[in-house]
């Protein structure tokens, strides 16, 4: 049970993040007229520093912080393939998020399915990769509440029976009435919070951890007995041959997958120009150390002799806060994950309140809508959408979520070809694309739930087929049908959509004169 100097501190850090909250609407005040680019993106006016806040606070979210010590904490080496896969999303933002963001701004979108319908010509394909969006985002908002609820039980935080939901549902509401009021403005300043709660608590945490267990070095021999070895040389903490594919391909897939994701789209957008979202993926492994950091807190809680609960390794690291920390340091850390939630869910529903009213609403039922009449039903179904995570998360098992979650990554990577490759080339038909992606989903989801939903499975011919991860296997068959559907749709003579981007039809590359430099 959580004594009074934990519960103190863990609410004056979940309080000062309701007070920002509050002060959201003095983030670049405005006089402009309700609109949903202004409710959702911040008017695109969010600088270097205010969008590596609210990028990296979204992409970092509490069930990151809480998966990845507890896979640490019960496989060892496996988990640490988020952070090469976190590495990798540098690059990949630094390319396509600014090309996108020059597209969007120049032609008013507000969602990847804006670009694809513009790109393409195609409301259909422009209707699958919004409801994609919108069906992965869903589970992976109600695990940001899981993430809270098991790290608070695990510190006792967490009050037992209606007690317990009652405080999650006032933690859910301060952010569900913000958000309503101020939109995206609401999580970028509360973003600021959350990276400073959560870089000083765990920075500290690590410092205490070394001294209590003897340094890096006993933490990992402690670690490798406990997982069955001699030492870190002879165990689970390094990768087998057969493990090495699908840790590669885990974190190819899942890079390729996160910028696909509407609420990493959607920080990336309320960006004030190109330049500053290429500064902004130049300084986001910042918060890959970050991850690192509590990867090696799994491996710590190993080593001290932590028991979590069967099928509860997640909770690993709270219950080693709880055991080896000062109570006020132990509650910043709860705070500060528990803040580290807010962020993301914040974003995940303005995310897909967007997506809704532009490629359903105005789309389908009502293409007259006014900008006014657009924020009021982002609004209603942001709420909504809050709502529906919180009645997830009291009505189903922790296990559901996360199996969503888990088809959730294999889903959003099968728009990929239409987005990203649609960024460079216009020569994919929108009607092979759709081909496409009906195989990925189909073959994705096929493979997960065959292996009783796990993400990686055997993938290819023989008696010992390598290990990979699902969702690029399916997205391999996307882009083969595709690339195929398109020859014979064009050698049919098959329509296609007017493209409204002014984007090159077809990947070239030009040489610079002056240099002799190649350029795409």
């Amino acid at each position: 049970m959580a004594d009074s100097a934990m519960t103190a501190t863990f609410l004056a850090v979940t309080g000062g993040a309701s007070l920002l909250a509050v002060t959201a609407r003095r983030l670049h005040p405005t006089d402009r007229l309700p609109s949903l680019e202004g409710w959702a993106l911040a008017d695109r006016s969010l600088g270097p520093v205010w969008t590596w806040l609210l990028l990296g606070g979204t992409i970092f979210t509490a069930y990151t912080f809480t998966a990845v010590p507890g896979l640490a904490y019960g496989n060892g080496a496996p988990a640490f393939f988020a952070v090469p896969y976190t590495v990798i999303v540098c690059p990949l933002a630094f390319v396509l998020l600014s090309r996108l963001w020059t597209v969007a701004r120049r032609h008013g979108y507000v969602t990847a399915a804006d670009f694809v319908r513009g790109r393409y010509g195609s409301p259909p394909l422009a209707l699958v990769v919004a409801l994609t969006g919108i069906l992965a985002t869903m589970p992976y908002l109600a695990l940001q509440l899981l993430g809270i609820r098991a790290v608070l039980t695990a510190g006792g935080v967490y009050p037992q029976g209606v007690a317990g939901d009652l405080v999650m549902v006032a933690l859910f509401a301060g952010l569900a009435v913000a958000t309503y009021r101020h939109g995206l403005r609401a999580p970028t300043v509360i973003s600021a919070l959350k990276a400073g709660a959560v870089f000083v608590s765990v920075t500290a945490v690590c410092w205490l951890v070394l001294g209590r267990l003897g340094g890096p070095g006993a933490v990992f021999d402690g670690a490798a007995r406990r997982l069955g070895g001699t030492d870190a040389a002879h165990s689970a903490l390094l990768l087998t041959p057969g493990q090495q594919p699908a840790y590669a391909t885990l974190a190819l897939g899942s890079a390729l997958a996160l910028l696909m994701y509407p609420h990493v789209l959607t920080a990336g957008f309320a960006a004030d120009g190109p330049r500053t979202l290429r500064k902004v993926s130049v300084a986001l492994p910042a918060w890959t150390g970050l991850l690192a950091l509590f990867g090696f807190l799994g491996l710590a809680a190993l080593a001290a002799g932590v028991r979590a609960p069967k099928g509860g390794a997640e909770a690993a690291v709270p219950m080693l806060v709880d055991r080896l920390m000062p109570a006020p340091l132990a509650g910043l850390v709860f705070a500060a994950i528990t803040v580290g939630a807010l962020v993301p869910a914040a974003v995940m529903s303005i995310a897909a309140a967007t997506s809704f009213v532009r490629n359903v609403y105005v789309e389908y039922v009502n293409p007259t809508a006014t900008p006014k009449r657009q924020v009021r039903i982002a609004r209603a179904v942001s709420l909504t959408a809050k709502a529906g995570a919180v009645a997830f998360v009291f009505g189903l098992r922790d296990q559901d979520a996360i199996n969503l979650q888990l088809l959730g990554g294999v889903w959003i990577l099968q728009i990929f070809p239409a987005v990203a490759i649609g960024l460079f080339t216009g020569r994919l038909h929108p009607r092979a694309l759709l081909a496409g992606w009906a195989v990925g989903m189909a073959a994705g989801t096929y493979l997960v739930v065959r292996e009783g939903f796990s993400s990686v499975v055997p993938f290819g011919f023989g008696d010992r087929p390598p290990q990979v991860y699902a969702g690029l296997a399916a997205l391999l068959l996307n882009l083969v049908v595709a690339v195929a559907g398109t020859a014979v749709l064009e050698r049919l003579g098959a329509p296609r959509g007017a493209d409204a981007t002014h984007l090159p039809s077809r990947l070239t590359v030009r040489r610079r004169p002056e240099t002799g430099a190649n350029n795409p």
